[in-house]
């Protein structure tokens, strides 16, 4: 199966249970005092497909989820009649019996709400309340896009006429697959939905689907009626379906709600898929749902009088790499000077939360629910390889988890001032949910546009190209939702290439849309004393040539650094008594590196821009902040940029062009100790003297956003 990225919450719980010789597949999240059953759908995809709803309801309640008959980890039982809508309800009763769950909140999408329904009839003491989701009952309402023969053979067919047990047993499933999730998410922008569910349901047999639809439309087996089994429901039910579902209308929804008692939401404009396609949206209805059922204990609360409320400001920093905290404290250090009186909190992740801790200020104590993004990254990264635009696309169910962590803070915290580092999360979804911006917000970033790699061919550039136009469709639509938007940089910074074909130029965009701080640097000049200081501190000698080696803050770079301790001691045959200092960072081992002699090797140094501007040269990654330090301190350097990350590859590269800073080597060259050893030496020796680089964007920033508050 095709990964479809890193999952932000791991089961506390895991197992399995055989039913009538079926073996079902079960996880338990969470220890809450109210259990939430999310019910499987239709056997083409497995539990996973409620992965953006998992870490949210965990935090509030325990929750469990199975592999459907026919599904993932769970057993494929042949015949129709083993996948009758009876057996689903007797398998979720054996899940409740397996986890120790007396009773639950009952959770169901699509044919799982059917299932729901004969659940809460077989089981009436044990299921609290039923929350259904674009239901595919078989109610007594005719739909005619879906009037195809289901048996028979059908030549060439094409839309619904493909939903045909002799076309998916002839060879036509996989089209059909294509298909049926167009269908299910026929939102614009709806391509990694798409892409989740044809991995999900790659491994499904044309046999066990054909028996899974036999079962439900009474091909050769009996069903019970649902619309009786409905009427006899007697727990609280809420329906929410979306008005454009192209799998099954909303007037079927609109049908269970009627024959329920139940109540219902209309999503405007929505699909069938909701929890994957508007998760915030349903995530927020569902812990509503829960809460109504189940009312939680009673909450001491207070208020504050907004004149009597001390200012307070939330920053939200990009935990990939290390170089947004470092710009980030020292906007807020700038900040408090015209703003004394300023709260700031911060909500931020390992290793972030690490340095901003060490700087003095406040993590929120929250932080500690965000799911790890540098654990993702470094699961997608390869040797000195980073697919940076797949790897963002994959973090998907990570990036619902934090926004709605974040929701939860700003719900409960009014904050006078929010600033997004490249926080995509927030950034994104609260363009998908305006309603939910509750506090002045300011967007900071140092590059605009997802741009594709040569290595991604055509299907990367389609891709990039959706993303970008999605994003300036937002823009368009609510331009003030970013009270102000903050370029890390000057206009000359940003790529002069088009979002994508037919679309704006990124620069001339960029312009007309952002205010540019300049760009925001720590360094200083270090004079030869400082030097020596540096150099003392960690016992170098201060008369010798320095190299400093440094990959930021994830694990990406060890293979790098590997790289360049095989190429000290041809390094130092050419250049006698060259030293280097290798900087491991807060993700790699120290230890984990081999002893070269000449070559001293740390852990991470939060003075890192000191030890940069104390070299003669230096070796990094192609990461922005490090890069442009060393351009600010003057230092000559190499920069070795991650295989297929956009970022490096083109924004980073042409801001570094623009200053005539560093020397950029493929990992290709720096593999080759002898000619990596010679480009290190080449670069001491002969290496150029940046342009001068701005050092005021911290104080810039700063005004900025003191105008905001």
């Amino acid at each position: 199966m095709i990964s479809t990225g890193t999952r932000a919450r791991q089961p506390d719980e895991s197992g399995t249970v055989v039913r009538a010789g079926v073996r079902l597949a079960y996880e338990v999240h969470g220890n809450g005092p109210v259990t939430v059953l999310l019910l499987p759908t239709w056997s083409i995809i497995p539990s996973r497909f409620w992965k953006a709803q998992v870490p949210y309801l965990s935090r509030h309640y325990r929750v469990v989820t199975f592999d459907g008959r026919g599904s993932g980890g769970s057993d494929a039982p042949a015949g129709a009649a083993a996948y009758l809508d009876s057996e689903y309800a007797a398998d979720a009763e054996a899940v409740l019996d397996a986890t120790g769950t007396p009773a639950a909140v009952v959770v169901g999408l699509s044919c799982g709400v059917t299932w729901g329904v004969h659940l809460a009839v077989r089981c009436p003491d044990r299921v609290l309340g039923l929350f259904a989701l674009a239901p595919s009952c078989g109610l007594d309402v005719v739909e005619k896009h879906r009037a195809h023969p289901w048996e028979g053979p059908v030549d060439g067919p094409v839309g619904w006429a493909q939903y045909n047990r002799e076309n998916w047993l002839g060879g036509g499933l996989e089209e059909f697959r294509r298909f049926f999730f167009e269908q299910m998410y026929n939102e614009p922008h709806s391509s990694k939905a798409r892409e989740d569910a044809l991995a999900w349901s790659s491994t499904i047999s044309a046999e066990t689907l054909v028996a899974t639809t036999d079962a439900r439309i009474g091909y050769g087996v009996e069903c019970a009626s649902v619309v009786e089994l409905c009427q006899q429901v007697r727990c609280p039910v809420e329906v929410v379906h979306g008005t454009l579902d192209r799998v099954r209308g909303s007037e079927l929804g609109e049908r269970l709600a009627e024959l329920t008692g139940g109540s219902l939401t209309l999503l405007e404009g929505c699909g069938h898929g909701l929890n994957g396609r508007d998760p915030v949206r349903v995530n927020l209805l569902l812990r509503d749902f829960v809460d109504r059922v189940c009312p939680p204990p009673p909450r001491r609360r207070s208020w504050v009088r907004a004149t009597s409320r001390p200012q307070r400001a939330l920053f939200l920093c990009s935990p990939i790499g290390l170089g947004h905290v470092r710009r980030d404290l020292a906007v807020a250090a700038e900040l408090r000077l015209r703003r004394p009186d300023l709260q700031i909190d911060w909500l931020a992740q390992p290793p972030v939360s690490a340095v901003i801790s060490a700087a003095g200020e406040r993590v929120h104590p929250a932080s500690r629910w965000l799911a790890g993004e540098t654990a993702h990254i470094e699961a997608e990264a390869g040797e000195h390889d980073l697919h940076a635009f797949q790897a963002i696309r994959r973090m998907d169910e990570i990036l619902v988890a934090n926004f709605m962590l974040f929701d939860e803070v700003v719900t409960d915290t009014h904050y006078d001032l929010v600033v997004g580092d490249e926080a995509w999360e927030t950034d994104h979804f609260l363009h998908e949910n305006p309603e939910l911006k509750r506090f002045p917000y300011a967007w900071m970033t140092d590059f605009v546009g997802w741009l594709p790699m040569p290595s991604g061919g055509d299907a990367e550039a389609a891709l990039t190209a959706d993303y970008n136009t999605e994003m300036l469709t937002q823009r368009a639509r609510f331009p003030r939702l970013r009270d102000r938007s903050l370029f890390v940089g000057s206009p000359q910074d940003v790529v002069d290439v088009p979002f994508g074909p037919g679309l704006p130029g990124i620069r001339s965009w960029t312009q007309a849309h952002f205010d540019f701080t300049g760009y925001i640097s720590r360094s200083a000049v270090v004079d030869e004393t400082a030097r020596a200081v540096v150099r003392a501190s960690l016992r170098l000698d201060a008369e010798a040539s320095l190299c400093v080696v440094a990959v930021g803050g994830s694990g990406v770079g060890a293979s790098l650094l590997v790289r360049v301790l095989d190429a000290v001691p041809h390094a130092r045959r050419l250049f006698p008594g060259l030293q280097f200092l290798v900087v491991a960072g807060p993700r790699i081992d120290p230890t984990s590196l081999p002893s070269v002699p000449g070559a001293l090797v740390v852990g991470y140094l939060p003075d890192l821009e000191e030890h940069l501007a104390a070299a003669d040269v230096a070796v990094v990654q192609g990461g922005l902040t490090t890069c442009m330090e060393l351009a600010a301190a003057g230092t000559p350097f190499i920069y070795v940029p991650l295989e297929n990350h956009f970022e490096q590859n083109i924004h980073v590269r042409h801001r570094l062009e623009r200053y005539d800073a560093g020397r950029c080597v493929p990992y290709a060259e720096a593999c080759d100790p002898v000619a990596l050893a010679e480009a290190v030496v080449k670069e001491l020796t002969t290496g150029q003297r940046p342009r001068p680089v701005e050092s005021d964007g911290a104080c810039r920033a700063a005004d900025l956003l003191a105008e905001m508050l």
